[in-house]
């Protein structure tokens, strides 16, 4: 690739917790960036190699020097952080990824993760391939990420410290909450937010609310139900408690599922077809692509009965059951589902 300072797509200097071997279990980027502006670019280029590297605390000394003058969203946070990185007294890792091409390393990763949850990418847009593949398997734990081969040695050491070593989970994703915690959100429940996930201004996720890595809510948004991977909610929309959203990682396929704006997905309830804007799934009532539905007109009338994939991505939509017969009706919905402002406007 040419030396072009226009060209860098993301960059991040932060600190990485590793494995007695030396391999890198996670990464804490305080201040990534997206497409700087070509000064910053510059200043990248002229202190960092491309990919994956490691620098000290006089590399991120020189670097926030480097970018004295240069403007641009995120140029201020990113100089703190180098500042305050000067002081390490252990290696820092540093990524510059000058095109979104496939993960390469866990650092990598990384950094796309902490890019969707910072608000800098939508979800569905970054390449994440091989990302399963550049993320070890960890325990985390409240001292952090500890390899799963080390594990019985560290909770030896912490009862021989008069310690205990608690483990919140084994998983290749850690929460998003101990890494980045968006502005104007409220979580009920961190434990249940996957790095990478991405919440917007306004969003609340109650206690069984759930959003997985490259999903998220627009905001504002009330999310009492489960996002899954590549699921995008849009503003104004309402997963009941207990709701499902089916995504390409459980059964979906290649279908994106996305909740248009002013939606009402009922307590235990779920879709696996996408849906317009303005529709509404009554409460225990899933839909997939394959399910038989009937769609009634404005007199109360059987239409025709469709499968519901023929009904995806359209708008002014309600699902329910019929409590005679037990089928699956579709009428059109006219009212849009607005959520309570009051408890939004305090988020």
């Amino acid at each position: 690739m040419a030396d072009n300072p226009s060209t860098i797509f993301a960059f991040a200097i932060g600190i990485a917790a590793r494995n007695a071997r030396g391999e890198a279990l996670d990464c804490f980027f305080p201040a990534p960036v997206k497409d700087p502006e070509p000064a910053v670019a510059q200043a990248i280029r002229s202190c960092f190699p491309a990919g994956t590297s490691t620098t000290d605390g006089a590399g991120a000394s020189a670097f926030a020097e480097a970018l004295a003058g240069a403007s641009g969203e995120g140029v201020a946070a990113l100089t703190a952080v180098c500042r305050r990185l000067a002081e390490a007294d252990r290696p820092l890792s540093v990524v510059r990824l000058d095109e979104d091409g496939p993960i390469a390393s866990t650092e990598e990763a990384y950094l796309k993760l902490h890019l969707l949850s910072h608000r800098l990418a939508l979800p569905n847009s970054l390449n994440l391939d091989g990302i399963f593949a550049s993320l070890p398997n960890v325990a985390w734990t409240n001292r952090g990420p500890v390899d799963i081969a080390e594990l019985p040695e560290a909770m030896v050491a912490a009862r021989l410290a008069g310690e205990h070593l608690e483990v919140t989970g084994v998983d290749k994703f850690p929460r998003m909450t101990n890494y980045v915690v968006p502005t104007g959100v409220r979580i009920a429940d961190a434990s249940r937010i996957r790095l990478g996930a991405y919440l917007g201004e306004g969003t609340t996720v109650m206690h069984e609310g759930f959003v997985n890595f490259n999903a998220g809510a627009l905001g504002p948004n009330m999310i009492e139900g489960r996002i899954s991977q590549g699921v995008v909610v849009e503003a104004h929309s309402d997963l009941g408690g207990g709701s499902s959203t089916m995504g390409t990682l459980s059964g979906g396929g290649g279908i994106r599922i996305t909740i248009g704006s002013h939606c009402l997905i009922g307590a235990n309830a779920g879709t696996g077809i996408p849906l317009g804007d303005r529709c509404t799934i009554e409460a225990g009532l899933y839909i997939t692509a394959g399910t038989p539905v009937e769609v009634i007109d404005e007199h109360g009338e059987v239409v025709r009965t469709a499968k519901a994939r023929e009904l995806a991505g359209a708008s002014d939509l309600l699902f329910i059951r019929d409590g005679r017969t037990g089928r699956i009706q579709c009428r059109t919905n006219r009212r849009a589902i607005e959520l309570n402002e009051a408890l939004h406007a305090h988020n």
